[in-house]
Order: C-alpha cells, then structure tokens, then sequence
C-alpha cells in the first residue's frame, strides 16, 4: 500500500460538527454502522483521559483545560478510520480548524427551539445551565459561522428521523468522495 493510500486508509471517513443537540452523536453511530467503522467522540475521548466527566472537568479545572483536552483529542480522532463527531466547541480552536481541511466534513444543524427540547435540563452540558435557549442561541451565533468554515455539506436536522439524517450526510459524503 502507498503512502498516499495509507494516510485515505486511516483518515475519518466523516466528520461530524455542530451544535449541542444537533444529533452529531446519534448519527454519528449509525454512520458508522452502516459504513462498518468505528464511532468517535471526542467527548469521550476527553472524558477516558480526564478520568471524569466534562461537567467535572469544567468545574475542577475549568474550561482552558478542557479546550486543551479536546483539542488533544480532536488530533487523534484524526488519525482513525472511523465516524467522527466533534464536540460542539472544538472548532474554536485554530489548529482544529486546519486540520479539518481537505476532510469530509458536514455541519448538523437544528434550530434553537429543537435543541432546546432535545436538551432539555441536561446537567452534564456546562455550557447550557441556566437558560438553555438562550444559551443556545449564544453559541450558535458565536459558532455557526467556524462550523461553516470547516464543513463541506450542512445537513438541518429538524423534522429528520436520525436514519433521514445520516442518509443525507452519505449522499453528500459520497458526491464529494465517489471512490
């Protein structure tokens, strides 16, 4: 195998951004059924190395230090051959954003009032205690613009079952990457 055919094998075959609540991980588990890989998440990824969840690590060693996990963590998320979902922050990075060039990338969309019903009082979301809507609507205007930078196909995710969804993103995967 060539190098260049190496580096394919081991890239994500998708990578899934957006908001909180947007169904990156629902879909990002079919996904990566119906393309016979693995599933990702970066959250988990950061919760296996922390040692504890993310509502401790923002609480104990505040948010720097998960950004810093994640962004570790999106680095090696990179490197496999599987599904990809990114946690909802992680595009504030720079050096995340870069190395989300050139990589099947699909921004998952739902409005506020569909996230708000899908999160509903969900404590293990630090960044959405309080009010969620509008917290949600905060991070959505804060972020909609780097998930748009780094995605190839947006795919809104109302009104979609998740199987709707993950459809979508393999027709849009599969218009960019025919083979």
């Amino acid at each position: 195998m060539s190098e260049r055919d190496d580096s394919r094998a081991r890239r994500p075959r998708v990578v899934l951004v957006g908001p909180p609540a947007a169904g990156k991980t629902t879909v990002g588990r079919l996904l990566a059924d119906r393309l016979s890989v693995p599933f990702v998440d970066t959250d988990d990824l950061v919760v296996a190395r922390a040692g504890k969840p993310v509502s401790d690590i923002f609480v104990d060693d505040g948010e720097e230090e998960f950004r810093r996990l994640e962004a570790d963590a999106v680095v090696e998320a990179l490197t496999r051959d599987a599904v990809v979902a990114l946690g909802g922050g992680a595009v504030l990075a720079e050096r995340t954003r870069a190395r989300l060039a050139g990589r099947p990338v699909v921004l998952l969309t739902a409005t506020v009032p569909t996230s708000a019903g899908r999160v509903g009082l969900n404590r293990d979301r630090p960044l959405l205690l309080g009010n969620p809507r509008q917290q949600l609507r905060a991070l959505l205007d804060a972020r909609l613009p780097l998930y748009r930078e780094v995605a190839v196909a947006e795919i809104g995710t109302d009104d979609r079952t998740p199987d709707e969804v993950a459809d979508a993103v393999l027709a849009a995967v599969t218009t960019l990457d025919p083979g």
